[in-house]
């Protein structure tokens, strides 16, 4: 059965209620070394709550923040660790939790290590901190509009050589500032209605609830994990530089804005940059959701699937496979999921799992140091990645877009057209045509 007629049955005279089976998934062992480091936190520091790589280092330099707002640098290596900062910890005593998403405070640290972030995820407040002074350089707030459902939109980058602060302002309006001055380098305004005019909604307007902030290697796209109603995940995509420089309104609907994918229900999972334009996906489908990755180019232009808007730019698709779960890493040639059952590696482009690591769920990546990092109680364990190869590219030409499974179920081989793709997942049901 081709695409197009999986679509037709499908949507068109059918509703697909499900999906059987498992996919395959391929495994293609490959060298690996899985030696872990083990560090231990100085006593100086107390309970942690959060840690960030200062990342141009290429030794294993660290900021911590403890339960008092201790913020820390710590050279995982030889052990050192000096307080350098101290932050108030924001306390937002009439949050409530949504959906087991608790208030967290999460610590974001600037690629020179010159300044520090500490706002709190499924909240609304954060304050930016000078390292070197101690002063807290500007306060931040997310607006009071659900932000209970995201984590608070947040990033430090490299842009041109200049560190910036990227933040949430309102929920649907993200701005970005110097953090040594807090001066606003995106100032922009939405028309207002005169008068006794209608309210339609005006130019530049953005129906979107910003979430995860993700900037490329190189600072040269940013990815918000966002969603819209009703709701809708749909993780959208455009140029840092031309934001910063060029159009203030780049975020909302500049000509390098594009959505990548949409999934229902389903936002804040994994997500990897594997270079500043390919980027990784946790999760195939557009309700019903399998385990797996997707990978798109987000400066080439693809088609949406069939449940979603054709007037909506939609990022290119270049292969997706299943297996891959939890958080997302890259070092550029490989992808890693860190999951409860441990740390897979996986091939972008063709999809096996070519290494595991059982017992390891590292929830860090260090880039410069080229490591994954779990967090054990008061220990740092560590895992070298990627030193052996040089990163491999992943061509821009349509590829197989999921494993191949020799299991069949009725009618030859199943489809699922929710993806885009002739998928061999499993048997595909519909209500009206068994």
């Amino acid at each position: 059965m081709c695409e197009e007629c999986c679509e037709f049955a499908t949507y068109e005279v059918g509703n697909l209620v499900g999906t059987r089976g498992t996919p395959q998934i391929i495994v293609r062992h490959e060298p690996f070394d899985h030696a872990l480091v083990e560090t231990s936190l100085p006593n100086s520091v107390g309970a942690m709550l959060d840690i960030a790589p200062v990342e141009p280092e290429g030794r294993s330099i660290w900021l911590i923040l403890d339960e008092s707002g201790g913020i820390f640098r710590m050279d995982a290596d030889s052990g050192d660790c000096l307080q350098v900062a101290s932050a108030s910890l924001v306390a937002e005593p009439d949050h409530k939790p949504w959906v087991g998403h608790d208030l967290r405070h999460h610590l974001h640290a600037s690629s020179d290590g010159e300044f520090a972030a500490v706002v709190n995820d499924y909240g609304r407040h954060g304050r930016v901190l000078h390292l070197r002074t101690g002063d807290v350089t500007m306060e931040v707030d997310g607006g009071q509009y659900h932000p209970e459902t995201v984590p608070f939109s947040f990033a430090f980058a490299n842009a041109a050589g200049q560190i910036v602060a990227i933040h949430r302002t309102l929920w649907n309006r993200l701005d970005v500032s110097d953090p040594a001055t807090g001066r606003l380098l995106t100032e922009r305004e939405l028309k207002k209605p005169q008068g006794n005019e209608p309210l339609p909604r005006p130019e530049h307007y953005l129906d979107y609830f910003h979430g995860a902030l993700h900037v490329s290697p190189g600072a040269d796209h940013i990815l918000d994990d966002g969603w819209v109603w009703h709701p809708v995940g749909v993780p959208s995509a455009w140029s840092l530089p031309s934001w910063i420089t060029k159009n203030p309104w780049e975020s909302e609907d500049g000509p390098s804005r594009t959505d990548v994918c949409a999934r229902e229900n389903y936002w804040d999972h994994g997500v990897a940059w594997l270079d500043d334009t390919r980027v990784a996906i946790e999760g195939i489908g557009d309700d019903d959701m399998i385990a797996g990755a997707r990978i798109f180019d987000v400066t080439l232009r693809g088609k949406p699937g069939p449940l979603w808007r054709t007037d909506w730019q939609w990022a290119y698709e270049l292969a997706a496979f299943a297996g891959p779960a939890g958080a997302f890493f890259s070092d550029g040639r490989s992808l890693f999921s860190s999951h409860p059952d441990g740390l897979s590696r996986w091939d972008p482009r063709g999809g096996a799992r070519t290494a595991h690591l059982a017992g390891f769920t590292p929830s860090r990546h260090h880039r410069g140091a080229r490591e994954l990092m779990q967090l054990s109680g008061r220990t740092l364990i560590r895992l070298r990645i990627g030193a052996e190869t040089e990163p491999r590219q992943l061509a821009r030409t349509a590829v197989p877009l999921l494993s191949r499974s020799t299991a069949c179920e009725r009618r030859g081989r199943p489809l699922d057209a929710r993806f885009g793709v002739a998928s061999r997942l499993g048997l595909w049901v519909s209500s009206d045509h068994g």
